[in-house]
C-alpha cells in the first residue's frame, strides 16, 4: 500500500517556536511530495477568545474542541498519523489521547518525540508514558541523546532529523565583517531554562573587548523584566531585546551577525544552533543535553559547561579574536548543518512511513 494522505498532529505558529515551525514546515513539505496532508492544531486560538483570559476553563475548553477535532477528521480515509510530542502535561493532554483515539479507530501513529526533559518525564511518569507508547506504530526521535533516554527504557526509536529549511537559512557573502563592533545573536525564549543571563553576563566581558559590540536577544518569555533589570546593573549598552521573530525575521538576523550565543541548561537538538550554522554564523554554546551530539567542539562550535559565563565569554572572544578559527567553525558547520535538508529527512520519512503501512495491512 502507498501512503497517499496523513495527518499530523501538533501545534501550528503563532506563536514561532522550535515544534511549531517544525510541524508548519513539515506539512508543507510533505504535500509538495505529492500527498495529502491535514494538520489537527493542538494549539488553536480560543473559540471563543474570551475563553482564553480564564485560565482554568480554557484548559478544560481546548481539550473538549481537541477530542471532538480528532472524532471529526481522524477518518477511515486517514492512513497514519504524525504525532508530535513533547513532555510534561503536553503529552498527557494531547498526544496521549491522539494515541488512544487512533487505536480504537485502527489509524497506526508514528510517534515523532521531541524536547529536552524526556529523561526527567520520564523518571515521573513512566508507568502512564508506557501505556502509550506501546501502541505505537514507530517512535522517531530527532538526536542520539533522546535515542539513548528511550533506550534506558526499553524502548527502540529510530532517528529523524529536523527540517532545515534550506532556502531560507542561507550564508550571505559580505565584503567584510564590522571588527569594531562585532553583533552577537541569542536567538531562545527568556525561560531560565536557557540561561540567557549567562549569555548577557559574557555579553558585559565581551563588551570590555569590543566596546561597539552589539548584543540582539530575540525571544519572548517570563525571564524579560529580570534580563532587563541585569543589563541595567551591568550598564550595558548596544542590547535590543528584539522580541519573538518570524522564521523569516530570524533568517535576516544571522545573516547580520558574528556570533551565536547558546546559554541552555536543559536542551536536546535545538533548530536554533543548526539554523545558525546553515546561515554561516559561529556558534558558542554549553554542552547540554543533546547538544554535543548535534555539534563537536572545537569543529563546528565551541561547547563549554552550562552556567558559566566567563567561560561562555572566553569561547566568544576566541572566535572573535582569531579569524582562521571563525572560519574553520563555518565551514565546519556549513557541512553539518547540510545533513537537516529536506531530500535527506525524507528519504528517512519514506522508509519508516512505508514500513508502519505494510505492517499495518497484515
Amino acid at each position: 500500500m502507498s501512503l497517499k494522505q496523513l495527518t499530523i498532529v501538533g501545534p501550528l505558529p503563532p506563536p514561532a517556536g522550535g515544534m511549531a515551525n517544525q510541524t508548519a514546515k513539515l506539512a508543507e513539505l510533505l504535500r509538495g511530495e505529492g500527498l495529502q496532508v491535514n494538520v489537527i492544531q493542538t494549539n488553536p486560538p480560543y473559540q471563543p477568545a474570551w475563553v482564553g483570559k480564564l485560565p482554568v476553563l480554557r484548559a478544560g475548553v481546548r481539550l473538549w474542541q481537541f477530542f471532538r477535532t480528532l472524532q471529526r477528521e481522524l477518518t477511515p480515509q486517514v492512513q497514519l498519523i504524525h504525532l508530535m510530542a513533547n513532555s510534561g502535561w503536553s503529552w498527557h493532554l494531547f498526544a496521549a489521547p491522539v494515541i488512544w483515539v487512533a487505536r480504537r479507530k485502527n489509524i497506526p501513529v508514528v510517534l515523532n518525540y521531541r524536547g529536552g526533559y524526556a529523561e526527567a518525564f520520564f523518571a515521573k511518569s513512566w508507568s502512564r508514558v508506557e501505556a502509550s507508547l506501546r501502541h505505537c506504530a514507530v517512535i522517531l526521535v530527532p538526536s542520539t541523546f533522546l535515542q539513548q533516554v528511550f533506550a534506558r527504557y526499553g524502548k527502540d526509536s529510530v532517528i529523524v532529523q529536523n527540517v532545515l529549511d534550506t532556502e531560507l537559512f542561507v550564508p550571505v557573502a559580505t565584503t567584510g565583517r564590522d571588527t569594531d563592533g562585532p553583533h552577537v545573536v541569542v536567538t531562545r525564549n527568556l525561560e531560565a531554562i536557557y540561561d540567557v543571563a549567562s549569555c548577557i553576563r559574557a555579553f558585559a566581558v565581551i563588551q570590555q573587548q569590543f566596546p561597539a559590540a552589539r548584543l540582539s536577544v530575540a525571544g519572548t518569555g517570563p525571564e524579560l523584566a529580570a534580563l532587563q533589570q541585569l543589563v541595567s546593573e551591568l550598564q550595558l549598552k548596544n542590547i535590543n531585546f528584539v522580541g519573538r521573530l518570524t522564521p523569516q525575521q530570524v533568517a535576516a538576523l544571522y545573516q547580520d551577525a558574528d556570533l551565536m550565543l547558546n546559554g541552555s541548561l536543559v536542551d536536546n537538538t535545538p533548530n536554533s544552533l543548526i539554523e545558525a550554522m546553515a546561515s554561516g554564523v559561529p556558534v558558542v554554546s554549553t554542552d547540554s543535553g543533546g547538544i554535543p551530539q548535534l555539534v563537536t567542539h572545537q569543529k563546528d562550535a565551541l561547547l563549554v559547561p552550562a552556567g558559566q559565563p566567563a567561560q561562555l565569554a572566553s569561547a566568544a572572544l576566541a572566535v572573535l579574536q582569531d579569524a582562521a578559527l571563525r572560519q574553520s567553525l563555518i565551514e565546519a558547520g556549513l557541512a553539518n548543518a547540510a545533513r537537516f535538508s529536506w531530500h535527506k529527512v525524507w528519504e528517512l520519512l519514506q522508509q519508516q512511513y512505508s514500513q508502519v503501512l505494510a505492517r499495518s495491512t497484515h
